[in-house]
């Protein structure tokens, strides 16, 4: 089977290259080591006895953001090192802030074609490759196989899209059920649909979602006023749009405009999914009547009634203002959903759209928590932002319930560690 898949990469990648590559330059930021994707590797320190290296992907910022509590465990166990890729520019520079004294080397991933992947497994040797989330590339698991090197696929899931394409090519997908070695799942749902792509029973766990172990650092009050002076908002309320896409924004100016008019000071902070946004969003502002400020462009010089978050790693920061969140990729014609891990950790009232289906467990657990609240439409969304930016005591409900939440479904990277450390054959 993995002879099929190669003769059928080279010609996909020649039909898909133009849009990757127009895609590439309309982000940015690609262009360093480039060499990467055709498997070449920055220079590596030689291997130590008696440490095992492992090679860790992760493919953007989310899954960069979740996995800082394995890096933070593996270096102070002292018997590993991680060698770690990704796939993304904001990924890849995300990396290079936060993680450059946990690991001997960041990179992006090589496309899974067999000359690179075998040039970058030369390079890396590592003894252990763990996989994030939807991270399953069968030429790079082939490769493990042939190596004796077992492959942890960790924080694993299937969106409801991605479980449906699966089901499609499930004969394509047998190697993968076959040679990875162990699928750490988020949750009990994921579990159930590995098996039914053919993945054995025993070879599956249910570990829990890293991403709810997530340690935000607080801001102290005078930093959040800096930040606040940065990004030209006022002291009154702030409606946050964390990750939001086309469209969504158009309800949220609408809201801003109306719960403005009821009297209430209230500040928008925009954060779009895709920084490259942010000319579109200027034109947007500009036709909107609302004074703004592009948080890309410096600090703000004035008070202005909306900001946007036009930068890589700051959602947080950004999160720790909000007093209302709203989550983006929710609403019609958009689905899949944005996190809402971070904004929950940190305690803050959430609204989202009824398209979450790429954290459906994550918000059917909130859910029954009473920590978020949907709505289905635009014109919903605005209704009930009012509503909320009006009633703290209901925003407060909001918030205890959120952290209630995060407190009961902490503890995966503990598990994820134990079964990561029993796979290389370390104590814990």
């Amino acid at each position: 089977m993995i002879w099929v898949y190669r003769l059928l990469f080279l010609p996909l990648l020649l039909v898909l290259a133009p849009y990757y590559l127009w895609r590439m330059r309309r982000r940015g930021g690609y262009t360093e080591n480039f060499s990467h994707r055709f498997g070449g590797t920055d220079s590596l320190p030689s291997k130590k006895s008696g440490v095992h290296r492992i090679w860790l992907q992760a493919v953007s910022v989310g899954e960069m953001l979740a996995i800082a509590p394995l890096l933070e465990a593996f270096r102070k166990e002292g018997h590993t090192e991680v060698y770690l890729t990704t796939t993304t520019s904001t990924g890849y520079k995300l990396a290079k802030e936060k993680y450059g004294a946990l690991t001997i080397g960041i990179g992006y991933f090589p496309l899974d074609f067999w000359a690179f992947t075998c040039r970058a497994w030369r390079s890396v040797r590592p003894d252990l490759c763990i996989l994030m989330e939807g991270e399953r590339w069968p030429e790079l698991v082939h490769q493990a196989k042939v190596r004796g090197v077992p492959v942890i696929s960790v924080n694993a899931r299937l969106s409801d899209k991605s479980f449906r394409r699966s089901l499609k090519f499930r004969a394509m997908l047998k190697p993968l059920t076959n040679d990875i070695t162990r699928v750490l799942c988020s949750s009990k749902r994921d579990v159930q649909r590995f098996k039914a792509l053919g993945f054995p029973s025993a070879r599956l766990e249910t570990t829990g979602n890293l991403k709810l172990d997530v340690e935000i650092p607080a801001m102290t009050e005078l930093e959040k006023k800096a930040l606040r002076r940065e990004l030209g908002l006022g002291d009154g309320l702030i409606l946050l749009g964390s990750s939001t896409w086309p469209g969504e924004e158009i309800a949220l100016l609408a809201a801003l405009k109306t719960v403005r008019e009821r009297g209430v000071k209230v500040s928008l902070l925009l954060v779009p999914r895709h920084a490259e946004r942010r000319e579109e969003l200027r034109a947007l502002l500009e036709k909107s009547g609302f004074t703004f400020h592009i948080r890309s462009s410096g600090s703000a010089p004035m008070e202005v009634d909306v900001s946007v978050g036009d930068t890589t790693g700051e959602l947080r920061k950004f999160t720790q203002l909000a007093d209302l969140v709203f989550v983006g990729k929710s609403l019609a014609p958009h689905d899949g959903g944005q996190t809402p891990v971070e904004a929950a950790v940190l305690g803050k009232p959430i609204l989202h759209g009824p398209n979450m289906t790429n954290f459906r467990e994550i918000i059917r657990t909130l859910a029954e928590a009473e920590a978020v609240l949907k709505v289905e439409t635009a014109a919903e969304l605005s209704a009930k932002v009012v509503e909320l930016l009006q009633d703290a005591p209901q925003r407060e409900k909001l918030s205890l319930a959120a952290r209630g939440w995060y407190e009961v479904n902490r503890g995966a990277t503990a598990r994820t560690l134990g079964v990561i450390y029993r796979t290389l054959g370390v104590s814990e």
